[in-house]
């Protein structure tokens, strides 16, 4: 339908003409999608693909019969399920024979070389993901199933959850002759370090579970009985292998790789044809040098004969194939002794048992601690004093422990419970109910104290450069700091007796504090460490209130009507500012002259509205407007439907978002009009 085709009415397209249409949409949105989410090299912008992704979304409205399994618009979708289903796997998914030093991949290549008759036998060598094995299979080059691999012959069906994976296509790229009938790959599904990292931080600001590591994080996401949870976890996948049971399969390993990455599946880029032994140690050596700077968790390298054929001849053991072998790295796990268990306070007041261990060294670092989070991960782990317990450190993730080895128990091991009274003030202990978390409710315990300066003067917070872990400790040590508006009151000369600190630095660290004042309201929020409210709420609540005073004024029942907060989060809120201490911590701050308001309250002129905007604004970007209709009570929607109730037309407006407006009755207004509705006029 040429390039014009988006202009066209979509209340005036035959049935098809639409489907016509549908089809070339869903390949571009597909083609576009493995740019961003495979190449990283997006050709078209955010708005651009926005455009087809709502062209599509009203032809499948009109047509509901022309949705197809594979269209980008059923990537989230379906009730939550009550079980996982089974799928039997056409090919076993065996697990690897593991060795743990050189001579183990010596002694696996040289029989190799026996069983092949030749003196060499090229390898394909692949980074050994730390994720959760799957199995994907595509029929007429749409994914048809997707499952776990289980107990090696049957696995869980997961095809839901796998679609809301943006790298795996849900239609296979390339031409009609070169996708594959029946194709069956395996992969990896794996969440990235840093991605791991944040999401886990999300899980704590709201109270939710965390995960100890990626690998946990991503089988946890994978196995969601319901899929838009899965959607909203940032898991990716490597795909290393095409199954026999493929309907073409090319000759060697290292061109079934180039087959998946041409029908568009990620593949790793560290992935290595080797042409000998020699090859295979140098670069497994180099591949555990640079374990760390990699964005992914890897344990080891999985060394493959690259010839299939002689897959065939070395055939396979009960568990495992003979012509593959995972070369492990030095090992992060290690047994050891837990001596003691104590309680440390955190900046929420949160008490978290630590476990004091006899020193091991894992991976290059001595482990002397690690944290036990919380009683509730005590009682499913049942560790108690004097367990011997097995650790892991995986990358630069902190050591955890993983498991209590019981067999080694003598039974004079000892329980632990979280005390009663907080071990640093004495002062009283809640577990709220529902929580994990078990906390000191003295706003002025001073190891709390310590945790919330530093948060207070954190870079998304008050940004006091100089102010970090030793110095906050010192300031409370010493009790310069009994509260955090005792900091707008230090003076340079109680400061130069510490610690490495001078006279200059001492002066400079003042200056910062006092500079500091101009802070906006956000930030002021997210530093005043409320449990629960990290840097999104903070913006939420400000908008929301617009100033301190409002908030302080704000009970439960109040904060409960603000769309992104939930029971938890609103007890959390109006509990910290009922507290007294922290009443009186609030007008010293005020009384210091910090008391921001927000560039723009919440109002209430769009209260229940949907408003979607279409085109370039002259007054302000598209994101500026968006907010202006959230601050005005609004919804900023990127799709037109019946539930929309003005669409704001700028300049070059797309024609998508127009026809279905007109289809469903929506009101379109001008800029002018948008400025009058949120006050702007």
């Amino acid at each position: 339908m040429g390039q014009t085709a988006t202009k066209k009415d979509v209340a005036d397209m035959t049935k098809k003409e639409a489907s016509k249409r549908a089809d070339k949409l869903r390949r571009e949105i597909e083609h576009h999608d493995h740019r961003y989410y495979v190449l990283d090299d997006p050709v078209i912008s955010d708005a651009e693909y926005d455009e087809l992704k709502d062209e599509l979304v009203a032809i499948e409205d009109r047509f509901p019969d022309l949705v197809t399994p594979d269209s980008p618009t059923q990537r989230i979708g379906g009730k939550p399920r009550e079980e996982f289903a089974t799928i039997r796997h056409e090919t076993p998914m065996r697990s690897l024979q593991a060795v743990n030093e050189e001579g183990g991949l010596r002694r696996f290549y040289e029989t190799c070389c026996q069983q092949l008759h030749k003196q060499r036998v090229p390898l394909v060598g692949e980074p050994k993901f730390d994720g959760v094995s799957v199995e994907l299979v595509y029929d007429q080059g749409r994914l048809a199933a997707a499952a776990t691999r289980g107990d090696g012959e049957t696995g869980e069906d997961v095809t839901a959850n796998v679609k809301t994976i943006r790298q795996i296509p849900l239609r296979l790229l390339g031409n009609g002759t070169s996708i594959p009938r029946h194709l069956v790959a395996c992969g990896e599904v794996y969440m990235n370090k840093e991605d791991f990292r944040q999401f886990n931080r999300a899980q704590e600001e709201q109270g939710h579970k965390t995960f100890a590591n990626p690998r946990n994080a991503a089988a946890g996401s994978l196995r969601q009985l319901d899929p838009n949870v899965t959607a909203e976890r940032p898991l990716q996948i490597f795909c290393w292998e095409v199954a026999p049971a493929s309907s073409r399969r090319p000759d060697s390993q290292w061109e079934s790789l180039k087959l998946l990455r041409d029908l568009g599946l990620p593949i790793n880029k560290e992935t290595r044809r080797l042409k000998s032994l020699e090859e295979a140690l140098e670069w497994h050596h180099n591949m555990e040098k640079k374990r760390d700077e990699l964005p992914y968790e890897i344990d080891g390298c999985v060394f493959k004969v690259n010839n299939l054929e002689d897959h065939e001849t070395l055939g396979v053991r009960a568990a495992n194939p003979r012509w593959a072998v995972a070369y492990k790295f030095t090992s992060r796990r290690k047994t050891t002794r837990v001596e003691r268990i104590a309680a440390y306070v955190g900046r929420t007041g949160t008490l978290t048992p630590v476990a004091y261990l006899e020193p091991v060294h894992i991976g290059g670092v001595e482990v002397t601690h690690v944290s036990l989070h919380n009683q509730d991960e005590i009682d499913r782990k049942d560790v108690r004093v004097g367990d011997t317990v097995l650790v892991e450190r995986a990358g630069d993730v902190i050591p955890h422990v993983l498991e209590v080895v019981k067999e080694k128990r003598s039974g004079n091991e000892k329980r632990y419970r979280l005390p009663s009274k907080c071990p640093a003030c004495v002062g009283p202990v809640i577990k709220p109910e529902g929580e994990a978390a078990t906390r000191c409710t003295n706003a002025s315990c001073p190891a709390q104290l310590k945790a919330s300066v530093q948060h207070f003067a954190s870079k998304e917070a008050f940004d006091i450069d100089g102010l970090g872990e030793k110095v906050a400790g010192q300031l409370v040590d010493e009790s310069l700091v009994e509260d955090l508006a005792d900091l707008f009151e230090l003076r340079a000369e109680q400061l130069t007796p510490l610690e490495r600190m001078g006279r200059k630095k001492a002066q400079n660290l003042v200056d910062a504090i006092q500079n500091s004042k101009n802070v906006s309201l956000p930030r002021l929020i997210y530093g005043l460490g409320i449990p629960h409210v990290g840097r999104a709420l903070a913006d939420t609540l400000a908008l929301e209130f617009g100033s301190l005073d409002e908030l302080v004024q704000a009970d439960k029942e109040r904060l409960l009507e603000i769309e992104d907060i939930g029971t938890t989060v609103a007890e959390a809120v109006a509990g910290w500012f009922d507290n007294r201490p922290n009443q009186s911590l609030i007008k010293r701050l005020r009384d210091h002259g910090i008391d921001p308001k927000a560039r723009g309250k919440r109002g209430a002129r769009l209260k229940g509205k949907t408003l979607v905007i279409t085109g370039t604004l002259e007054s302000m970007t598209r994101y500026e407007a968006k907010e202006a209709v959230r601050r005005q009570g609004g919804k900023a929607s990127s799709s037109v439907s019946a539930k929309t109730d003005y669409l704001v037309v700028g300049a070059d407006p797309g024609g998508t978002k127009t026809q279905v407006a007109e289809k469903n009755d929506v009101e379109r207004i001008d800029e002018d009009r948008f400025l009058e509705l949120i006050g702007k006029a």
